[in-house]
């Protein structure tokens, strides 16, 4: 997380160009703002999974919850394209915004407990890569584990149905020196940022769908 000040255009109710603000102020006071959102599809042995980030503890909003693979928002002057630069900061993916699946537009508005309201569309996609957890490279500032949730479980919790029962996952975590070490968790429902059904659908219909089955990534490094 940068010591300066990230500045983001802002946009009205009717989503029309209303200038810049400083992040902190976009939050403070609920404006409209865009970010890139790109999931993970990950197949092993005929099996597809999401992969789920745990955001640094030290994030303004959601500390410490799993969240989508890779996220971020577009500075000032960015296009949407522009965004894919955020799989190669967090998880270390050289990626061609070609090869992202594009799932739709979400507008997500959130009230946080400090009092800050989160009014984003979101911009989301869906990359498949099937490389090994201990391959992605972490943005230690940002991203302190990475994990591999079956769709099967991914339904549940989109769904509510998780309820208060737990789902198992595979991962990596960062450890005291950085090094990423391989973990197994259980994790329920309040572990995850919380997003409307609707989103999930929108992102699992895409996701579900045959894609790149080479077993790998699909970019070129």
């Amino acid at each position: 997380m940068s010591q300066a000040e990230e500045y983001f255009d802002i946009y009205d109710e009717q989503l029309q160009p209303a200038g810049i603000a400083p992040r902190t102020e976009v939050h403070e006071r609920g404006l409209w703002h865009h970010t890139f959102q790109c999931w993970i599809v990950d197949e092993q042995n005929g099996e597809r999974a999401l992969l789920f980030q745990k955001r640094h503890h030290a994030k303004d909003t959601f500390p410490g919850f799993l969240d989508i693979s890779c996220a971020g928002h577009l500075l000032a002057g960015e296009r949407i394209e522009d965004g894919k630069r955020e799989l190669e900061e967090e998880l270390g993916l050289s990626v061609s915004f070609g090869q992202l699946e594009p799932c739709g537009i979400f507008r997500e508005e959130k009230r946080l407990e400090n009092g800050w309201i989160d009014r984003e569309v979101c911009h989301v996609f869906v990359y498949r890569c099937s490389q090994p957890l201990q391959d992605y490279r972490l943005q230690a500032d940002e991203v302190t584990g990475l994990y591999r949730i079956s769709f099967g479980d991914a339904r549940r919790l989109a769904g509510g149905k998780l309820g208060s029962g737990k789902l198992h996952a595979t991962g990596v975590e960062t450890d005291e020196q950085g090094v990423l070490r391989p973990v197994e968790r259980e994790f329920g429902a309040e572990n995850f940022v919380p997003r409307e059904p609707a989103y999930f659908e929108m992102m699992l219909k895409v996701a579900d769908r045959d894609g790149n089955r080479s077993g790998a990534c699909a970019d070129s490094r």
